[in-house]
């Protein structure tokens, strides 16, 4: 199984996707093109593509040049029928990639809140056995509307679409479940004075916060990790060798 992952920034680590991953076997190619514009070549190297989180929004085409590209090859990968996941800023950009529109500033979630699921949500084998709704990690200011022919997965009073799946298994979280409390330690150190701008007290609250929700998003975390992962299909010699998955609903 090889899975492309594309990092937009430092200290985005896999967490409790990264759990799921290795439990598969599978090879990971980091792509950094924040620092150097590299991106994968095409879709036939991987079996399945993950871009990440980053503090860049995503029409932010004259910092980060590589963003018009990289909607594209989200897009190729998706209409090909391979896995793609995009997470926080990957969701954005996997949206603007179906011709959404991007909402900037518009939805400023910090922290482990609840998200609710939609009908559809329920009946999606991403987020298979979570019930009506679950805690998960948020880290955004930015949103998006849902893309055309898109199902909505997974809701929140602040940002509509906090989860999507566009063609088999192309799926967007605005939620950060791959935030494992691991994941989360380090960000309140690296990010300690933007945490302190953004939610004034809340590092103060943290230790607290931290004992009551925790481990409730880690154990959500690698439960849709695993779900997503299920639905890679890997690609052996030109022929495509289906693992055991459940049906993608719609």
């Amino acid at each position: 199984m090889r899975v492309a992952v594309v990092e937009n920034m430092k200290s985005t680590p896999l967490g409790s996707l990264g759990i799921a991953l290795a439990e598969a076997h599978a090879e990971i190619e980091y792509f950094r093109p924040w620092i150097d514009g590299r991106l994968p070549r095409g879709i036939f190297d991987h079996d399945a593509l993950v871009v990440l989180g980053g503090e860049q929004n995503a029409l932010d085409d004259e910092s980060y040049p590589y963003l018009p590209a990289l909607a594209r090859l989200m897009h190729r990968f998706s209409e090909s029928g391979k896995a793609v996941l995009g997470i926080c800023l990957g969701a954005q950009i996997l949206a603007r990639a179906y011709g959404a529109e991007n909402r900037l500033d518009l939805a400023l979630e910090f922290g482990w809140r609840s998200v609710g699921m939609t009908q559809d949500g329920k009946a999606d084998p991403l987020l298979a056995g979570l019930g009506d709704a679950f805690t998960t990690f948020q880290w955004h200011s930015d949103s998006f509307t849902l893309p055309q022919g898109a199902r909505r997965l997974a809701t929140s009073e602040l940002a509509e679409n906090q989860a999507f799946r566009v063609g088999r298994a192309a799926y967007g979280t605005q939620f950060h479940f791959e935030a494992n409390g691991e994941v989360v330690d380090s960000w309140t150190v690296e990010f300690q004075a933007t945490i302190d701008r953004m939610e004034p007290g809340w590092l103060g609250r943290y230790p607290s916060l931290s004992a009551a929700n925790a481990a409730d998003a880690d154990m959500n975390g690698v439960a849709i990790a695993r779900n997503w992962v299920r639905m890679i299909e890997v690609t052996v010699d030109g022929n495509e060798a289906r693992p055991e998955r459940q049906a993608v609903a719609g």
